[in-house]
């Protein structure tokens, strides 16, 4: 509808006269003009707007100003700026209305902000728009918005005992306003105040999207809550029910907040959002699946004022602006900008006598923060955020044989409470399921039982571990048995008798005699060696036929400790290429002595006494340091 019909529609509702010399208050709307997808488009609110001019009456009279924040069907985030900017230049007015859609309000917002100018709206859901800092400090929300979604959402997780995980699917075109993002934002940014671990992952409408669906939920929680479109809801479901996450251990929180779901259209009845035009088999499947659905809208103010203002606003869409509109929740946005506009003519009212002016902008926002009131929609609470603090509803699958859906539960945003019918919700297992089973997400908790054995399995495992014990201390008793033994035995020691000296082929000659000769006065200095060769200064003998170097051990008594036993064995046993082998001690009083294997190369000592060699006296002093060493 053009803007002239629009004014003179309203000026035909006001139906007063202004007084001599009085300046009118000028309302300035932008609002989408033909959409009616929006619940804020101009034909569903400007009955209301009129209703609320008319109210007001001769005790103030109203210029109104509409333009549309529309461009090609939809919310201009570059159109509304451009036409706010017109209104403040050319008409100054005293409250702006609007916008709904979220990208376009912020834009206007923050230059009703600087223009410190009143923004009234019933839209304009985000979660952003909760803090009022300077970019928008003058917007003033008197309709429902996702950050009291999100308050509701917390509430009935504290209810349920759910404190530790869930997860969001949404659909997310990244066109237009977004309505599906910015509802769920508020629940997202509420549960991840509450200390929630929660996912999100926006549904693929492509093939494999359901598919893709299950299996985030699988992973990320068991409280789900789902933002979309009314058959997004139904393929995620199917897919649900084949995977059979319909069996208890999972509940799907449908956020349909103006309850679209739960009206009567071409292919299903009032309450029933299972029906669909799909197969039998499909039908059923859905229905069996919904009884694990709750549906979040909001709630229908139930005073009488609210019934009476709706049927005018239908009545005056069809006659005005020739549209033809069913009751439905969207009305309540209209209601909240009629219950806004009357808030704002009374904070005005009330600055007037104090002395203030229409001027005092942030004056007059300030004085709507924490009002409460009753108006058409109910009791209007402003929080101090200046947003109206909202009531909402929990539906259920209350009738199992018709399958009808009815409220369980409403809840309060200005008592922060929640109202339970006295209709139970069909649980499937009895009662809610649990938000973080145990070994359901954290695999890695020790306490998981991830492979459960038998009774059998853990009798012959418990036998088999015994057996291992029993051989292993067997072993180790055998071992040290073993060791014991050989201690004892002293294997490693060699008598006196067995060391021959002298020529060794004469010695086998004349076995009969063995000499037994101390190291004083002997001639085993000077025997010859394996290799012929003549070892002047070592003391060499044969043991067992092998060459050994005689080291006499300077002590008179020699005392045999536990541990003196072990390094002899373990320096009997050590062989390699390097070191002597050593074949072990001689402990016959007086011969104490050591008998490794000769090195036919000699020791220091041969060459510091061998005159061949001739090496300066620093070279000999270091070998002789060595040597008393």
């Amino acid at each position: 509808m053009a803007l002239p019909s629009l004014l003179l529609l309203v000026a035909a509702l006001a139906g007063g006269v202004r007084p001599p010399g009085a300046r009118n208050l000028t309302l300035a709307v932008v609002l989408p003009e033909r959409n009616l997808s929006y619940a804020w488009a101009w034909p569903r609110v400007g009955p209301a707007v009129a209703l609320a001019v008319e109210a007001l009456g001769r005790a103030l009279p109203v210029d109104l100003r509409f333009v549309s924040s529309e461009l090609d069907g939809a919310c201009s985030e570059y159109l509304a700026p451009l036409r706010a900017v017109d209104l403040k230049l050319y008409h100054d007015p005293d409250l702006l209305l609007g916008p709904g859609c979220v990208y376009p309000a912020a834009s206007v917002a923050r230059f009703a902000s600087h223009w410190r100018l009143p923004l009234l709206t019933a839209g304009a859901v985000a979660s952003g728009f909760a803090a009022k800092n300077e970019h928008y400090r003058t917007l003033v929300r008197t309709g429902p918005s996702a950050p009291k979604l999100g308050e509701f959402v917390v509430t009935l997780h504290g209810h349920f005992n759910w404190t530790a995980r869930a997860a969001l699917l949404y659909l997310d075109a990244r066109t237009d306003d977004r309505p599906h993002y910015f509802t769920i934002e508020g629940v997202f940014e509420a549960l991840q105040g509450s200390n929630l671990s929660v996912q999100h992952q926006v549904y693929a409408r492509e093939p494999g999207g359901p598919e893709q669906a299950t299996h985030f939920i699988r992973a990320n929680g068991r409280i789900v809550y789902i933002c979309g479109p009314l058959e997004m809801l139904h393929e995620i479901l199917l897919q649900a029910q084949r995977e059979n996450l319909t069996n208890g251990d999972y509940v799907f929180f449908y956020l349909d907040v103006f309850g679209e779901s739960l009206r009567a259209g071409p292919t299903r009845s009032t309450g029933r959002p299972w029906q669909d035009n799909r197969t039998w088999e499909q039908a059923q499947a859905l229905r069996e699946a919904f009884q694990m659905v709750l549906v979040i809208t909001y709630r229908e103010p139930p005073n009488r004022e609210y019934q009476e203002i709706q049927n005018r606003l239908l009545i005056r869409e069809r006659k005005y602006f020739g549209v033809e509109m069913a009751p439905s929740l969207m009305n309540l946005i209209a209601g909240c900008f009629y219950d806004g506009i009357l808030l704002y003519a009374e904070v005005l009212n009330e600055t007037i006598q104090e002395g203030g002016t229409r001027e005092d902008g942030l004056r007059i926002v300030e004085k709507m923060q924490g009002r409460r009131y009753h108006g058409v929609t109910g009791l209007v609470v402003m929080d101090k955020n200046n947003d109206r603090e909202t009531d909402f509803v929990l539906w259920a699958m209350g009738d199992l044989d018709s399958g009808d859906f009815q409220p369980a539960a409403h809840y309060s945003g200005a008592e922060k409470q929640i109202w339970w019918t006295g209709r139970p919700i069909p649980w499937v297992k009895g009662a809610p399921p649990l938000d973080n089973p145990p070994c359901a997400f954290d695999l890695d908790d020790p306490s998981c039982d991830k492979t459960p054995l038998s009774t059998l399995a853990i009798v012959a495992l418990g036998t088999g571990i015994t057996f291992i014990m029993f051989g292993v201390s067997s072993f180790l008793i055998f071992r040290k048995l073993m060791l014991e033994k050989e201690l004892a035995s002293m294997l490693w020691r060699i008598r006196w008798e067995e060391l021959q000296f002298g020529n060794s082929e004469r010695y086998h000659k004349g076995a009969g005699s063995r000499l037994t000769l101390s190291l004083r006065g002997s001639s085993y200095g000077s025997l010859m060696t394996a290799h012929g060769k003549y070892q002047i200064f070592a003391n060499t003998g044969h043991f067992k036929g092998n060459v050994v170097a005689i080291k006499h051990v300077n002590k008179k008594r020699i005392e045999l400790t536990r541990q003196v036993l072990f390094e002899l064995k373990h320096m009997k046993n050590v062989q390699f290429n390097h070191p002597p082998r050593f074949f072990g001690p001689c402990i016959n009083p007086p011969n104490f002595c050591i008998a490794p294997k000769n090195c036919p190369r000699g020791s220091l000592q041969d060459i510091l006494e061998n005159d061949s060699i001739n090496l300066d006296w620093m070279f000999r002093y270091s070998l002789i340091n060595d040597l008393v060493k």
